[in-house]
């Protein structure tokens, strides 16, 4: 792993070095509560292809911001789920999240993405 430091002496750019990917917020968000099989992003994240997925999967792991946990059984299981480091980033991500909504509504719009998805079972409440 990469130290940050040795690329960015900004606080910003370091960041949003890791967590500036496509889809790397949305799946931190949805990390920030329990762990979850890639099948699982899949459905929270469609928008993002399966290589897109496992690329920012990887880049987050390798930042340090997730753990990959890989069952030996048949088929397959591998659960992702945020480190220390990962978890770190939940002010931060709940912050963007309320500026978002607020410039959403301030333009007439109402949220209406998967971060407002209730990932404990019920797929209707906001997360928060």
């Amino acid at each position: 792993m990469e130290k940050i430091g040795q690329k960015y002496n900004c606080p910003v750019s370091a960041t949003l070095h890791l967590i500036g990917g496509k889809y790397k917020a949305l799946i931190l968000w949805h990390l920030m509560d329990r762990t979850f099989r890639f099948s699982e992003l899949r459905k929270l994240v469609p928008e993002a292809t399966p290589k897109m997925l496992t690329q920012q999967l990887r880049e987050l792991e390798g930042d340090g911001l997730l753990s990959r946990t890989v069952y030996p059984v048949v088929p397959p299981k591998v659960e992702y789920s945020l480190t220390d480091k990962g978890g770190s980033l939940r002010p931060i991500l709940e912050a963007m999240f309320d500026w978002g909504t607020k410039i959403l509504k301030e333009e007439g719009l109402e949220p209406n993405c998967s971060m407002m998805v209730d990932t404990s079972g019920c797929a209707c409440n906001k997360k928060k």
